[in-house]
């Protein structure tokens, strides 16, 4: 059994659009990633508006308060796929003319950016699971 690792890409990844390589990665990474993050978010929006619960929890209000951070924190989430990530990814992925530098230059850009958002989950899911069970710690 193979554990797999991230390597970082380099220019000879990129040169061949053909290459298994690059095929590999383009059917990783292009998929419903972006529209998932927008169905996930939108989800949560609607859940909170069926609880009556959108404007105390958008305004950081009593125990709504850490639910509210957790949207705050999956909005910033998605915004980051949406306007950070995918604009980048579309240079590293071919879908956007650009140079093997800039290519190689957004493919650190766009790791760096999942990772964030990687990162970002664990106090999401924090904040989210205290809304039902900690939100009596801030009244």
């Amino acid at each position: 059994m193979q554990r797999p690792t991230w390597r970082p890409l380099t220019a000879a990844d990129l040169v061949d659009d053909r290459s298994p390589r690059f095929q590999a990665l383009l059917n990783r990474e292009h998929g419903f990633f972006r529209w998932a993050s927008v169905v996930t978010w939108c989800a949560g929006v609607l859940m909170l508006w069926q609880h009556g619960w959108l404007a105390g929890a958008a305004g950081l209000q009593g125990s709504l308060a850490p639910i509210g951070i957790g949207m705050y924190i999956g909005t910033l989430m998605m915004l980051n796929v949406w306007f950070v990530l995918w604009p980048h990814q579309k240079k590293v992925l071919g879908l956007v003319p650009a140079g093997i530098e800039e290519r190689v230059r957004c493919s650190r850009i766009t790791h760096l950016s999942s990772r964030t958002n990687t990162m970002l989950s664990i106090p999401l899911l924090f904040f989210m699971a205290a809304g039902s069970h900690g939100g009596f710690l801030l009244g």
